[in-house]
């Protein structure tokens, strides 16, 4: 026999049964003094300990002998813990000694309806150790004789049967004494009642009475919703009222509140349906608005199966990635609102507790919340967070809502608190056996100090169940008022523990991990903790009540928690700096990468095999590293991103530089199988900017910025195919490339010749995922971000730094003709379509905005004024201004033309110019309408015209090869430039106004825009400009034609050409720091090319014949059947030829490649 602490027990069985006569039964004296086995009762005892072994549970438990009923104070704490004990087993084994089933005794006993109800599973035998069935099997059966809800029987929960109904159960049990039918209700009413036999059934039931009448007293006020509450009972009752949003500062009780809340609804389980989430800042899993629209959807469909043909629809054509991709906000966002406007749903209630810990995406999560709420009358949102401005401003926009803030209902709260005070410290007492005296000390200090707080009140009841009864008054002077100093103390104790370096390096650890680590990952991490790698999940329970641990990942206890330890404890856990941490944390990242990683970890042995077909090994070899691999950049730039001061900069250099030329391709393999290869490009990115910051580190500079470039060139790739990297990736690079050259060896076995490209093209990277034609691209103004228009009829908003895909917008009424940024607020966009509609999006909520609507023809134009506040939009004879707030317009211009081709605001949105009838100007004041000036004197039709920057003057390109300057003010003509040569399609003006770019068919010239003057004439050779642009700062021009040009401005001297593109480009457009073109073709795709790369194409003449021996595709090179080498879209030819192990692949214009396949292989 062995005694264990409460919470300590291993697994075990219990045994259920009823008892003999009391000289029959083995006691705990018997057992102790090794007698008992001629008694009648050792027949159960040996069967429990057989069918224990059976089941491989070295512990059982058995009420007759495992409590001594000689010691009162333990006979007491039985009593009371009985329930609990019930429930803890692994399993439960119902002993009939009388009766094979329906006729038992055993259904007739008092405490057997406990044991009944409260083990997970429960299991019967005859007397002969037979197994007759368990509760699940026999629950309709065990039903008709107990009159026990099936639904309790299924192990659904109590909470939604009152008190009453559960006594009513045990109407017809009785038991030996007739205090205990009343001590053996306390566990199934949830309280805890001490026994006191000779008091009588009566006193006993009215003590069992009482103790449920507090304890129902404390639920309402933790959920501040009883009938006295008028704000509870104004959201419950008024259809009108769809959003309760609860808000406190932290500990307040907000989640035990809504925990309250939901409790009470679910008790009408027939009437209402309830899906509820709580955020968790340290958790990234449930951290994001999508997780919190998934988690509430699964919930719903759960409980109403009907409503899920609004995911299948989706899920049959995306898979899984409906719910992980970069789309997966705006696909749940619209699952979710088709869903909860199925008239199939009933009266529901959504709960979202701690908003504020909703780390990404919050912005979108509170919009969809606002919009939702006002919407629905049979659906309710439950809302929590804490008092935070700009949750409040969101919410706001709400127009059903109440406000609850639980500083405004202190006395409610204070009660709340208290009674759960005498709660928790009832408990306490119970298990660690208190005196009357002690339980009435510790109840009054908590009461005193807890400061209306219930986190203050749980972490000190976690500390004293860990402190022996001859020390709690001691510890109780250590427990002083408010969390802040709670914790403070708390974070004193680790510092004197004999652990207290290891406990610290983990607290530092967690506070500044990006996301709450794995045992095995904090092992790797932490290097004091690896020395005691047995130990961890000790160490971290030492980490006072900060830290804890749930299905091996380390979490903080409470967001608060975190606060503390970044605010208030730095001096403590970050003693050489909070960059000392990230250091050794990159450090160790990067020698956990170098030892860990290898080619082909995962064993999978076929180098064409697709992500997708992957399984995670069992043993999974980059379990203890995934942390690090995504994370160990920031922590590098987290150190001491200026270098300053930084006495391991030699020694991060040199690991920086190990990394890049030993293990990288290693990390991007991965970076593949961890499904974050977007991470990785940004992780290079961010480490190839911190270096460049230093002068001295130039050839470390190349190196990061090749293995850039090789990421960026590669990524699409590498997503789909992880060891295609050693071969497509090394093979197709340029031949000047040093990550290439690092790791050619890699690729052994293969040969391209003739060796290609001397160095990186400018193309940077091509965003895929358009079906058709792009028609417009446009950078919002921070240069963060790119969109892209569509025939497919879809709008993607893309991160321009790592090309990932953040948003899709489907417009299923029309093609995309073009797109723009609003000018001061990178969320919103507006669209033109090819249906006489205009479309304002926001990109957070991915919500339409508004749909401008009132043209009666096609939409030629549109616009935003400089303020973002305004939308100009033309068509036939009509200019329209809208605020784009309301989607109304302001005011219709009548143009009295037959046709508007074009409208534009100036730059200080005070004018608007159209362009009517193909040969007349027009402008008009933006604010009133009123008509100020016609331009006239065209004597051809008007192909382009442009404002310049200060507005003060006009410039029109006409069909007659002509340029004209006007004056804005007056409608003057100032200037006529020389007339061009040829067509001129488009105009524009320097950023200062001072010259004037325009664009034919022959050529690019620039002029003097003051004097008119001709500066320059830039010359192609090839197809016809289409248009032309000027850099921000005003030294570089771009042009479009066949291909991308970029000249100097001032010299016209040409400085780059981006070819590859075919004749299909459409538009292009310079970043707002000038680094950046994007440029959007009929090829599907977009493509983002570096200013100031050049790009070389090699031309060896004619395709020679070659005999087939090797199977060859459009995208993959095959041996045997298996996929070996996959074929970059630029290498793919028109022709293919194959002789033994030789592959030629012949391109347009006459390029050819040939690729030599190794023996080996």
């Amino acid at each position: 026999m062995e005694r264990f602490s409460d919470g300590l027990a291993p697994p075990y069985a219990i045994l259920s049964h009823t008892w003999g006569q009391d000289n029959d039964e083995v006691t705990f004296a018997d057992i102790v003094d090794g007698k008992g086995k001629d008694k009648a009762g050792y027949k159960k005892i040996y069967f429990c300990d057989i069918q224990a072994q059976s089941d491989s549970l070295q512990y059982f438990w058995i009420d007759t002998c495992c409590i001594n009923k000689d010691d009162k104070a333990e006979l007491s704490q039985a009593i009371q813990s009985m329930f609990r004990w019930y429930q803890n087993a692994k399993t439960c084994y119902v002993y009939l000694s009388d009766a094979m089933f329906r006729s038992s005794r055993w259904f007739t006993r008092g405490w057997t309806l406990q044991e009944l109800i409260a083990p997970c599973t429960v299991r019967f035998f005859s007397k002969e150790g037979d197994k007759l069935g368990d509760r699940s099997l026999l629950r309709c059966l065990i039903n008709k004789i107990t009159s026990i809800p099936l639904e309790v029987l299924d192990g659904g929960g109590l909470s939604q049967f009152k008190n009453d109904e559960r006594q009513r159960w045990a109407n017809d049990r009785n038991t030996k004494l007739e205090e205990d039918k009343a001590y053996a209700l306390s566990g199934l009413c949830g309280v805890h009642i001490a026994p006191v036999y000779g008091e009588g059934k009566e006193e006993a039931f009215r003590r069992l009475r009482r103790e449920i009448e507090k304890l129902e007293t404390c639920i309402r006020h933790l959920r501040d919703s009883d009938p006295h509450n008028r704000t509870f009972q104004q959201w419950q009752h008024d259809r009108t009222s769809q959003l309760l949003w609860v808000k406190g500062d932290p500990g307040k009780g907000k989640t035990m509140l809504l925990c309250g809340i939901i409790d009470e609804i679910q008790k009408d389980v027939r009437r209402n349906t309830v899906a509820y989430f709580f955020c968790q800042a340290t958790d990234s899993r449930i951290n994001n608005a999508v997780a919190v629209l998934r988690g509430l959807l699964y919930m719903l469909l759960d409980q109403q199966p009907l409503l899920a043909r609004h995911v299948l629809k989706q899920h049959e054509h995306a898979g899984k990635w409906l719910f992980m991709d970069a789309n997966a906000w705006v696909a749940l966002k619209d699952i979710f609102r088709d869903v909860l406007q199925d008239p199939n749903l009933g009266r529901t209630c959504l709960v979202v507790d701690a908003l504020d810990e909703c780390i990404v995406d919050l912005p979108k999560l509170l919009d969809f919340v606002a919009i939702q709420s006002s919407k629905s009358g049979r659906v309710k949102w439950i809302v929590s967070s804490r008092n935070w401005p700009d949750i409040e401003a969101q919410l706001e926009r709400a127009g059903h809502k109440i406000k609850l803030s639980l500083e405004l209902n202190a006395d409610s709260i204070a009660t709340a608190v208290d009674a759960f005070i005498e709660k928790k410290v009832k408990i306490l007492a119970s298990e660690k056996q208190y005196t009357p005296k002690l339980q009435l000390e510790v109840l009054r200090h908590l009461t005193s100090n807890a400061n209306d707080t219930f986190l203050w009140v749980a972490l000190a009841c976690q500390n004293l169940e860990k402190t022996s009864k001859r020390h709690v008054q001691k510890r109780l002077t250590q427990f002083p008022p408010g969390l802040d100093a709670l914790y403070e103390r708390m974070m004193n104790q680790v510092g004197v523990s004999e652990d207290a370096d290891t406990c610290l390096q983990v607290s530092a650890l967690a506070a500044v991990s990006y996301r709450p680590i794995t045992i095995s990952e904090l092992v790797t991490l932490a290097e004091k903790v690896q020395e005691n790698a047995d130990d961890v999940e000790e160490i971290v329970s030492f980490c006072g009540s900060f830290l804890t641990l749930r299905e091996g990942i380390v979490y903080f206890v409470h967001q608060s928690a975190k606060d503390f330890l970044l605010t208030k404890a730095v001096s403590q856990i970050f003693p050489g700096g909070v960059e000392v941490v990230h250091c050794s944390a990159f450090l160790r990242s990067m020698g956990a990468l170098s030892s860990t990683l290898h080619k082909d970890i995962y064993e999978l042995k076929e180098q064409g095999i697709a992500n997708d077909d992957v399984d995670i090994p069992a043993q999974d070899p980059l379990a203890s590293v995934r942390y690090s691999c995504t994370y160990w950049a920031d922590h590098l730039c987290d150190s001491n991103p200026d270098w300053s001061a930084n006495a391991e900069k030699p020694k991060l250099i040199a690991t920086i530089e190990g990394f890049f030329k030993v293990t990288y391709l290693h990390w991007i393999e991965a970076l593949s199988l961890c499904q974050s290869v977007e991470k990785g490009v940004v992780a290079v990115a961010k480490v190839l900017q911190l270096v460049q910051n230093d002068q001295g580190l130039s050839e470390l500079a190349l190196l990061i910025y090749d293995a850039w470039r090789f990421i960026m060139h590669h990524k699409n790739m590498i997503k789909r195919w992880p060891l295609q990297i050693y071969t497509s990736g090394i093979l197709f690079s340029p031949r000047k490339s040093i990550i290439k050259n690092i790791f050619k060896s890699q690729a052994h076995g293969w040969d391209i010749q003739p060796d290609l490209e001397h160095d990186w093209s400018a193309c940077l990277q091509t965003l895929e995922g358009h079906s058709d034609r792009v028609n417009s691209v446009a950078f919002s103004s921070d240069g963060a971000r790119l969109a892209s228009g569509s025939d497919d009829k879809t709008v993607k908003i893309w991160d321009a730094h790592s090309g990932q895909c953040l948003q899709t917008i489907e417009i299923h009424s029309s093609r995309i003709e073009s797109v723009s940024f609003s000018p001061n607020d990178t969320t919103r966009v507006s669209l033109k379509l090819y249906n006489r509609t205009v479309k304002i999006w926001d990109l957070y909520s991915g919500e339409c905005l508004q749909t401008l609507w009132g043209h009666t023809s096609q939409v030629d134009s549109v616009a935003f004024s400089s303020d973002g506040t305004r939308v100009v939009s033309a068509s036939q004879s009509q200019i329209k201004i809208w605020d784009w707030h309301n989607g109304q317009y302001i005011q219709t211009l009548e143009v009295h033309s037959r046709w508007v081709n074009l409208a534009a605001f100036s730059a200080d949105g005070t004018k608007l110019l159209s362009l009517s009838d193909s040969t007349t100007i027009m402008i008009w004041d933006a604010y009133s309408g009123q008509f100020l000036q016609k331009l006239e004197g065209h004597e051809e039709w008007i192909n382009s015209a442009v404002f310049s920057p200060d507005g003060m003057r006009l410039a029109s390109a006409l069909g007659n090869k002509t340029v004209k300057i006007w004056d804005a003010q007056n409608g003057h003509y100032l200037q006529k430039p020389e007339r061009n040569l040829d067509l001129v399609d488009s105009v524009a003006f320097s950023s200062d106004g001072a010259r004037l770019v325009s664009a034919s068919t022959t050529g690019i010239k620039i002029w003097d825009a003051y004097s008119g003057q001709w500066l320059k004439t830039l010359k192609g050779n090839d197809f016809a400009f289409k248009s032309a642009a000027f850099s921000l700062d005003g030294t570089r021009l771009v042009s479009v034609s066949s291909d991308i040009k970029i000249w100097d401005a001032y010299s016209g001297q040409r400085l780059q050409t981006l070819r590859g593109y075919g004749n299909g480009i459409i538009s292009a457009a310079f970043s707002a720091d000038g680094t950046h073109i994007i440029s959007g073709n009929d090829r599907f795709h977009l493509d983002a090319s570096t200013v100031g790369t050049t790009n070389n194409i090699i031309d060896i003449g004619h395709l020679h014949d070659i005999d087939t021996d090797i199977i060859l595709s459009k995208e993959w090179v095959s041996i045997r059947g298996k996929n070996i080498l996959w074929i970059p879209e630029g290498f793919r030819g028109s022709m293919f030829a194959v002789r033994n192990n030789k592959t030629a692949v012949a391109k347009y214009f006459g390029r050819i490649w040939i690729c030599t396949v190794g023996s080996s292989l």
